[in-house]
């Protein structure tokens, strides 16, 4: 038996909270309804009492976010009613958060609840994107349409994703190992011939420079290792303390904006997602003052961020899209320029969709551009720093073969 936590209405509307007991969701919600109460909200409870119940996510990947949507509109568009899909797709999802999510919205929509604002209680499943899509498409009866738009959405949004994370996922790797080796070298290896080099000199030959400072560099890394992983930890915790914060965040985004060729590419990706995503919004119906809030909360940078929200308050004073953004100086001239051509002309949608076309193609040549420049610029980096370790250990036998001879 489960133990679930309820709010609800009664034929009164006064609204009912409460916990109580039934081995699944829909039993729960069946004595609910015999209770004369309409649930607005029911959680499941761990066995704890609920205060050691944690979270790591919404455990639900882009790709069943996309099969749950094609599945639906599928379904919607062969003519079958909401709640037989739901039902469906509740029961033969592979994902266990999907399933249980879907059938809590389903239980939703049987209770009354409309099927945008059932999922609007589930925000770590779908986002404000979804929510908003799914409503103009309830308002508009466009329901299969708007689905399929979304999942297309979702596919175009993966592979921007995808990209990025390839562009970050070689250099990574080279210097993880590079560390690794590294410390390897000066915890291990260095000491060995430190030891060596002063049992064959009798202490009577010094070392060369470039032989003393990898020693003494390797000293303090057997001193100092623990206070060095500190130091680390603490930065990392530290900056993400101060990123958390407002001030904080625009701070470091600001900053990786003007990262050379790093900074290209975030913009890059960030113009492909706002495009598109708003593209998608205005199409689907939803209004342009909601699309700008919705593209804002899931653009990912403060910065841009800031510059919608601000675009926002200017289009609500009677300004067009294009002007604040043009002022802002975050997007390319270009941007703004065909999206005051698509205002002129009556076609935003689909000039935003051509916009993000072209800067999915950039963002691709952006993330070879980055990859080839990394590579030699790792392997020159890489092969200097070893180099000298293994120059500086080599030097001193030259050393004692001359104080030899």
């Amino acid at each position: 038996m489960s133990t679930f936590a309820y709010v609800g209405r009664n034929r009164q509307g006064a609204v009912k909270k409460g916990e109580l007991t039934a081995k699944t969701r829909d039993e729960a919600v069946e004595q609910l309804r015999k209770q004369q109460v309409v649930v607005t909200s029911l959680e499941e409870k761990s066995g704890m009492g609920g205060k050691f119940k944690f979270s790591l996510g919404s455990g639900l990947t882009d790709k069943d976010l996309v099969v749950f949507t094609r599945q639906f509109g599928t379904m919607i568009n062969a003519g079958l009613p909401l709640i037989q899909c739901l039902d469906i797709l509740s029961t033969q999802s592979e994902n266990k958060v999907l399933r249980e999510t879907v059938g809590d919205v389903k239980n939703s929509v049987e209770a009354g609840s409309t099927f945008s604002d059932a999922l609007k209680r589930h925000p770590k499943v779908f986002d404000d994107l979804y929510v908003n899509m799914i409503h103009a498409g309830e308002v508009g009866g466009l329901l299969d349409t708007i689905l399929t738009r979304l999942a297309k959405h979702i596919e175009k949004a993966m592979k921007l994703k995808g990209q990025i994370k390839s562009a970050m996922v070689y250099p990574t790797a080279i210097v993880g190992v590079a560390v690794v080796i590294i410390s390897v070298l000066m915890v291990w290896v260095i000491p060995v011939f430190a030891q060596m080099f002063t049992e064959m000199s009798g202490g009577k030959v010094g070392l060369p420079g470039p032989t003393q400072i990898v020693i003494n560099v390797s000293n303090f890394f057997q001193s100092y290792w623990y206070a060095m992983g500190g130091a680390m930890v603490a930065t990392a915790i530290a900056i993400k303390r101060y990123y958390a914060t407002v001030n904080g965040r625009v701070a470091i985004d600001r900053l990786l904006l003007k990262v050379p060729i790093v900074g290209d590419l975030i913009r890059k990706a960030s113009v492909a997602k706002f495009t598109r995503t708003l593209g998608t919004l205005i199409t689907s119906g939803v209004p342009l003052l909601e699309g700008l809030s919705i593209c804002a909360k899931t653009s990912g940078n403060k910065v841009i961020e800031e510059a919608l929200m601000n675009a926002r308050v200017s289009i609500s004073g009677g300004k067009t899209i294009s002007e604040p953004l043009a002022k802002c100086n975050v997007f390319p001239k270009m941007v703004t320029h065909m999206i005051a051509v698509g205002e002129s002309t009556g076609a935003l949608d689909a000039m935003l969709g051509k916009i993000a076309d072209f800067y999915e193609d950039e963002v691709d040549q952006a993330v070879e551009t980055l990859t080839s420049l990394l590579e030699p610029i790792m392997m020159v980096v890489l092969g200097t720093i070893i180099g000298f370790i293994v120059i500086a250990m080599y030097l001193p036998i030259f050393t004692m073969a001359q104080a030899i001879q």
